[in-house]
């Protein structure tokens, strides 16, 4: 499946999603004003929707059902939101901007955004347990997805490579150091997705690993494509400044083995996720072929 035929499917998950999201927290609920503000202003602020479309992809890879899959698809986009408001902060990357608009510290202050970013992480988990109450995935299923979303989140995931990237900005000497960060940081929430997508289908323990292999290929080649758009990308696009990277001292893939080795990584790492995939084991791989392709190539 090339970009072409990819984009309405990718364009048409992340509408869902966004539509969903906007109602995720009840109406009828009592929550400060402020805070309800805060919270939607970052999760409404654009974005890719990688992550939910990789939940969704990978339930409807294994013949799951959409609707099924889009509680734990909002559930993931809400813990990526809470970990780009708290990395913006001044204490982390002190950013400004985030997908071309001003940060949310920028705009509620700083301790809004660190409750907002509270509040996400926290609804998460609610949002994780409906999939079961209201559409029909098993409980067991349930409690295995909460269990990998605090594994992948937390210290030994997302949190942990968040602070092995900032220990080691100035200091990171090899590329093994650099991998790690990479593979926590990003790559693990985004195998939280493919697994929890598989857990809602029904995966079994063949399907459960193909789908972790194809997660980790793809989300370490995502990261290495972000590198290499620092570098290379048209700022119009991406909405953020370019070259961020090399200004802050940071080491990256191209910093190490050079520019062309990189995209050499990214090609051979996409290659590794599509074979994961294919042959059988996956009854309708299409989709995620098609999204490893389109991340490959993509621009911002």
């Amino acid at each position: 499946m090339d970009k072409q035929e990819i984009t309405p499917y990718i364009e048409e998950i992340s509408a869902l999603v966004t539509s969903q999201l906007q109602q995720t927290v009840p109406a009828t609920w009592d929550i400060p004003a402020h805070l309800r503000e805060a919270m939607s202003y970052s999760l409404m602020a654009g974005g890719k929707r990688l992550r939910p479309l990789l939940v969704i992809a990978a339930a409807e890879a294994l013949q799951g059902r959409r609707e099924a899959a889009l509680p734990v698809a909002c559930a993931v986009e809400m813990v990526h939101t809470y970990s780009l408001i708290h990395d913006d902060l001044p204490a982390m990357d002190d950013d400004d901007y985030r997908r071309g608009k001003p940060t949310n510290h920028k705009v509620f202050g700083e301790a809004m955004a660190i409750l907002a970013g509270d509040a996400l992480l926290t609804h998460a988990f609610y949002s994780v347990v409906q999939a079961s109450r209201h559409h029909g995935v098993p409980a067991e299923a349930a409690l295995a997805i909460v269990e990998e979303l605090s594994l992948f989140a937390g210290p030994s995931g997302m949190v942990g490579g968040q602070v092995a990237d900032m220990e080691g900005e100035q200091g990171l000497t090899n590329l093994d150091q650099l991998r790690y960060i990479h593979e926590h940081k990003t790559g693990d929430l985004i195998v939280f997705c493919l697994k929890a997508g598989g857990r809602i289908a029904s995966a079994t323990t063949e399907q459960l690993q193909a789908l972790e292999t194809f997660g980790r290929a793809i989300g370490l080649a995502f990261q290495i494509q972000d590198d290499i758009l620092d570098l290379v990308g048209d700022e119009s696009k991406l909405g953020k400044k370019t070259q961020s990277d090399v200004k802050q001292q940071k080491v990256t893939y191209p910093y190490f083995i050079g520019l062309e080795e990189s995209r050499a990584e990214v090609d051979r790492l996409t290659k590794q996720a599509k074979e994961a995939v294919s042959g059988g084991v996956i009854p309708q791989p299409e989709c995620l072929i098609g999204i490893a392709n389109y991340l490959m190539n993509r621009d911002r």
